[in-house]
């Protein structure tokens, strides 16, 4: 019973925010890491993402039924009872921002509460009725890093904007890419994400752009001083490889291969940033 609580959290989207936290966390301090103060964020952060995940799947629950990959979820199979889901998604959310606000800043709570507020009530809400949710999931998921860099310096500056820029655009192609090769799945619930809303090429061009986006603030991110030449060189060459393979994409056939291809060198991108953010500080 352990482990299906635990997997209520979706632990796989709170260690991808902890990542990015971790980078804006390392560029804040520049590698100078108060471990208290670092455990403390991440600790908070992570149990109202947990905490924001619950919820999502208490939202979720009959959508989940009819989409192989979530349909063996506790609420969808009544494993867990909606009462529980629910004070369990209360207690995790009250304890990360108990943390928060003891260890952290006001600035640092507000951000992640906003985060929290962001993706279960707006994006949890509109997924089901418009194609626009994902830009709107888009800006919850370029929080965590914003919630690392401000837990340490305590105002938003142009890092803490550059950040969440960088992070926010890489979301796009990122769930852009789930949706594909998951098409069917959001066909049989009935999802209006992009490839089905407007079809696969249309969903193709968004990528791109999105991809061209992403690499204006990770190179403004040394261009002002935030890091080192090595980060830019790395994460330039990665950037333009993802572009490519983007670009080669629409002469690709197979789809749901080529939603894979991207959904699996988008986590290559995202780490390598945060690796190059803690190697490379200016």
């Amino acid at each position: 019973m352990i482990k299906t609580y635990f997997m209520l959290t979706k632990p796989g989207i709170i260690f991808g925010n902890a990542i990015t936290a971790l980078g804006g966390f390392i560029l804040a301090s520049k590698a100078q890491i108060d471990p208290w103060l670092f455990l403390a964020t991440l600790m908070g952060l992570s149990l109202l993402i947990a905490s924001a995940c619950v919820f999502n799947n208490y939202i979720d629950r009959n959508i989940d039924k009819m989409m192989e990959r979530t349909k063996n979820r506790a609420l969808a199979r009544g494993i867990i009872s909606l009462q529980k889901a629910i004070i369990f998604a209360i207690f995790l959310g009250l304890f990360g921002i108990l943390l928060l606000m003891l260890y952290t800043n006001l600035l640092t709570t507000i951000i992640a509460l906003t985060g929290f507020f962001i993706y279960v009530i707006l994006y949890s809400l509109s997924k089901h009725r418009s194609s626009y949710a994902t830009a709107i999931g888009s800006i919850s998921g370029g929080i965590p890093p914003v919630v690392g860099y401000c837990a340490v310096v305590d105002r938003f500056d142009m890092g803490a904007f550059l950040l969440f820029m960088i992070v926010a655009l890489w979301q796009m192609p990122h769930f852009f890419a789930i949706a594909m090769y998951r098409l069917d799945d959001y066909v049989a619930a009935s999802i209006p994400v992009l490839p089905v809303k407007r079809g696969i090429y249309i969903t193709k061009v968004h990528m791109l752009l999105y991809i061209m986006a992403f690499l204006i603030p990770v190179c403004m991110l040394m261009l002002w001083g935030y890091t080192g030449y090595a980060y830019l060189i790395v994460m330039g060459l990665i950037g333009i490889s993802w572009l490519l393979l983007c670009i080669k994409g629409f002469k690709n056939t197979n789809d749901k291969l080529f939603g894979r291809q991207m959904f699996r060198f988008s986590i290559v991108v995202i780490m390598m940033l945060c690796i190059m953010i803690s190697i490379s500080i200016a």
